[in-house]
């Protein structure tokens, strides 16, 4: 009789457990009931270029031990029995297969969903545009007047949106940065650069998302640095401030870049590397540690300490030197404003200006990741935060003890020799500087040549930050300081009433700034003068930092400005550059939330390209496009 009976011992398991555990009415407590699998993670699709190997990942819950059993086209893989697998080196057969995992405890099993696998080949490319610093050129203008695919008809949420988001490892503030058409991994790839506060840099296949090379700028032992007990760069400092790519330099094009560590023995470092662009290798003999000292007096700071300082700025290159720029973290003491600068072909350092010298605060360079722009003469311009100006005046006009705090500088070149040339400063600088009104909070920008009234051609750069007046200055005759009155070109006064700290961009006769918890405004010139009062603005008002808007066009038409808002969930916003109030799209339009994309993050630039637009995230940078036809 007992033979007939059919038990099932995976169904009695749970009160054996409870039964052994001390459960039921005569024990201490009621134990835990076993739990089957759940999968609390999918694996995601991956792209891969040919030859290299692709990883898929499931993170599950329930009663330990789980175990795993990967599967490809529904066979099982022998041996792929963890949480993660990693095929082989793909062929073009791989293309298209779906992998998917099988969990399983004493409990049961569910099986994931499937996961596709793209393997891309690098097929023959047109050189397009290039984007190889911040805001496209060395005037940062943040203009791209190549793009043709993005325009006016085509961005709309039913035509334009997400294509994919680029996992990475930690924040993106650094603008992303891309080459069409180069060849590397044995095809040809347009190709977006990150790099991220996590010490690393990718370069992507913009037209897949499959990562071409990735490497880490660590080294043995090392670690990002921790936020220095300042939250303005949270939670970790790596790469902050934006590279920099020469593509004729090196074999195959060099990207340089600077990052922050901390090494084993708790020393802080501050590095310039130059990577092969086409696969991240270090060149010449690189990283090189960044040091300078500076003649100074008292309490200034006479040597660069990598721990007391940070490269938000982003990087310029001109005539083969390289330009870092540094702030400080928050407003500790003690600090400078150093630009230190190295030679492109062998990271050498070749030269070094202070420009708080006689200084233990300042001003240090902030810019809001803007970088010094460069006119037609190789001058350099930038604007200094607040910090230590002195009222006094030398025989030239300069401050006595050479400290520039809340100016426009404009600098001369390595080649010249980096002295300070000429400044602006306005006349109530100490009271701003006292009452932590930076000027450089924000980044400066250079217009192109304009005529006045006079018929006399004007020279002119726009700046701007907390205090909310917009500066335009003279680049022939900047105005230096009077203490009863501002001598620079131009003020448009209160017209950015929530303070700037971001960086404007230019377009056809118009400059674009947004101010923190303001609209996106454009400011028409007529006869080399800004417009008092905006031409048009946004309907959306943008919280802190406001934006930092960059153009497409394709020469003069079809300007279409990009701007990101810092909201919970970041919103990628597009106007018609001739007509703010004309928003074209936005991130949140489309059905379904198919458009969004993450979390909102301050230093971000829009980066437009070849009918693309990459927006960088806390984790990730979002890729919006031409949706496919359906």
């Amino acid at each position: 009789m007992y033979s007939r009976i059919s038990l099932n011992l995976a169904s009695l398991l749970p009160l054996f457990l409870i039964a052994c555990s001390g459960g039921g009415s005569g024990g201490s407590g009621a134990a835990p009931v076993a739990a089957a699998p759940s999968i609390t993670a999918q694996p995601a699709n991956q792209a891969v270029i040919i030859g290299r190997p692709a990883t898929f990942t499931v993170t599950a819950a329930g009663t330990s031990p789980l175990t795993f059993q990967w599967q490809k086209g529904g066979a099982p893989i022998s041996g792929a029995t963890a949480s993660s697998y990693t095929t082989p080196a793909t062929a073009q057969t791989d293309d298209g297969s779906t992998f998917l995992v099988v969990v399983s405890n004493a409990v049961g099993s569910m099986t994931s969903a499937g996961a596709k696998l793209k393997v891309v080949t690098g097929t023959a490319k047109s050189r397009g545009t290039d984007v190889t610093t911040y805001k496209n050129d060395l005037s940062r203008s943040g203009q791209n007047l190549s793009e043709s695919a993005l325009n006016l008809t085509t961005v709309t949420a039913s035509t334009f949106g997400l294509l994919r988001t680029l996992p990475v490892d930690g924040k993106v503030d650094a603008q992303p940065l891309y080459l069409s058409a180069l060849s590397a991994a044995g095809g040809s790839f347009n190709t977006v650069f990150v790099a991220t506060e996590h010490d690393s840099v990718y370069a992507f296949d913009a037209d897949s998302g499959a990562v071409i090379w990735q490497v880490s700028l660590l080294g043995t032992g090392e670690t990002t640095s921790d936020n220095r007990g300042c939250r303005q760069v949270d939670p970790e400092i790596g790469v902050t401030s934006t590279p920099v790519i020469d593509r004729a330099a090196g074999a195959h094009g060099t990207l340089y870049v600077v990052a922050m560590s901390i090494d084993a023995q708790s020393n802080f470092h501050q590095r310039l590397h130059a990577l092969d662009v086409t696969t991240g290798a270090e060149l010449l003999n690189g990283p090189t540690d960044i040091s300078a000292t500076f003649p100074a007096t008292g309490t200034a700071t006479s040597s660069f300490d990598p721990k007391s300082y940070e490269e938000r700025a982003a990087l310029l290159l001109l005539n083969g030197t390289i330009y870092t720029s540094w702030t400080s973290h928050c407003d500790f003491s003690p600090y400078g404003g150093w630009i230190i600068t190295y030679a492109q072909s062998s990271l050498a350092r070749n030269g070094a200006l202070n420009v708080a010298a006689n200084s233990s605060s300042g001003p240090a360079i902030w810019m809001a990741g803007g970088g010094p722009a460069v006119d037609s003469n190789g001058n350099i311009y930038l604007l200094t935060a607040n910090g230590v100006f002195e009222t006094t005046m030398d025989a030239n006009g300069f401050p006595s003890g050479q400290d520039f705090g809340n100016s426009f500088l404009k600098i001369s070149n390595v080649g010249a020799g980096l002295k300070v040339l000429d400044y602006f400063t306005m006349f109530n600088e100490v009271a701003e500087s006292n009452g932590d009104l930076d000027l450089g909070s924000g980044g400066g920008m250079l217009l192109p040549d304009l005529m006045d009234s006079t018929s006399t051609v004007r020279h002119l750069m726009v700046g701007a930050g907390k205090d909310g007046n917009i500066y335009v200055v003279d680049r022939d005759s900047m105005g230096k300081f009077n203490a009863s009155t501002n001598q620079n070109y131009q003020t448009l006064g209160g017209v950015l009433a929530g303070g700037i700290w971001s960086t404007p961009a230019y377009f056809n006769g118009t400059v674009y700034y947004g101010d923190v918890s303001g609209t996106l405004k454009a400011f028409a010139i007529s006869s080399a003068k800004l417009g008092a009062t905006p031409q048009s603005q946004s309907a959306t008002q943008f919280v802190y930092p406001g934006t930092a808007p960059s153009v497409s066009a394709n020469g003069t038409a079809n300007g279409i400005v990009w701007a990101h808002e810092n909201a919970n969930l970041v919103v990628l916003h597009a106007y018609d550059a001739a007509n703010l109030a004309h928003e074209i799209y936005n991130s949140n339009q489309a059905a379904g939330n198919r458009d969004q994309f993450g979390t909102g993050n301050k230093y971000i630039t829009p980066t437009v390209a070849d009918g693309k637009v990459f927006v960088g995230t806390t984790n990730s940078v979002a890729v919006f496009g031409l949706l496919p036809a359906p």
